[in-house]
């Protein structure tokens, strides 16, 4: 079978859904693919090399669906977007976030939109570092939530019976516990309701910072370079 670097890491892909991350190897997926060893470690020299295109490979893929509908959307639609499209496509793999998280992209496909959402932020008014910022913690976030939501359920509406709520709340003491026993329905059910709510503070606490430096946009210059909030954000700019 004739092969090259997206064949390998399609099949990886594929192979991930299947056997999960720590069961993934080179060996493993040469077997799969009918590809002898020597051709594997052509392309890939160790299993982080593989992990890297793969996780790049997703994000490539993901990059259209990480964009709003309506290009006239307001910023917020467009950060909204850029979380919900990213946790769509982690979820399509079996321990898809775990893959993706301290890897390295290997080409710049993804950094392209990247540019696109970080212009139309510019444009709305954010600084260059509240744009990465902001961008950047919408990203961890979504990353971290996907993987305790894969760690629940590692495939789609299958709980994993580490994650039982009911043995949970029988374990934990009424009155020790109170708060913590009605949490678990939170914490580890309705992942879709508790993700939108987590990205609606996100977006609230950038509306807020970008609120204010539009009022002080508006303020006299004597006014505004005086006033101890200009000195701090000049030392953080």
């Amino acid at each position: 079978m004739k092969v090259n670097r997206e064949i390998l890491t399609r099949g990886a892909l594929e192979l991930l859904n299947e056997v999960g991350l720590e069961e993934l190897t080179l060996r493993r997926l040469g077997t799969a693919l009918k590809v002898r060893a020597g051709a594997m470690y052509w392309h890939f020299k160790s299993k982080e090399e593989l992990l890297n295109e793969m996780a790049t490979l997703l994000l490539a893929d993901a990059a259209p669906g990480l964009l709003p509908a309506r290009k006239q959307s307001d910023w917020r639609a467009w950060v909204a977007a850029f979380g919900e499209g990213l946790r769509e496509a982690l979820l399509r793999y079996r321990d898809g976030a775990r893959m993706v998280t301290g890897t390295k992209l290997t080409n710049t496909e993804y950094m392209r939109t990247a540019e696109t959402i970080g212009a139309k932020l510019i444009k709305a008014g954010f600084t260059l570092r509240q744009c990465v910022v902001l961008l950047s913690t919408v990203y961890n976030y979504t990353l971290s939530f996907v993987i305790e939501e894969q760690a629940v359920f590692p495939r789609p509406g299958v709980r994993s019976e580490q994650y039982d709520l009911e043995k949970r709340t029988q374990a934990l003491s009424s009155d020790a516990f109170p708060l913590m026993r009605q949490a678990g329905e939170v914490l580890f059910d309705r992942f879709d309701r508790r993700y939108k709510e987590g990205l609606t503070l996100i977006l609230q606490g950038a509306t807020c910072q970008l609120d204010a430096r539009n009022k002080d946009a508006r303020v006299p210059a004597s006014i505004s370079a005086s006033s101890p909030h200009a000195r701090l954000r000049k030392k953080e700019r």
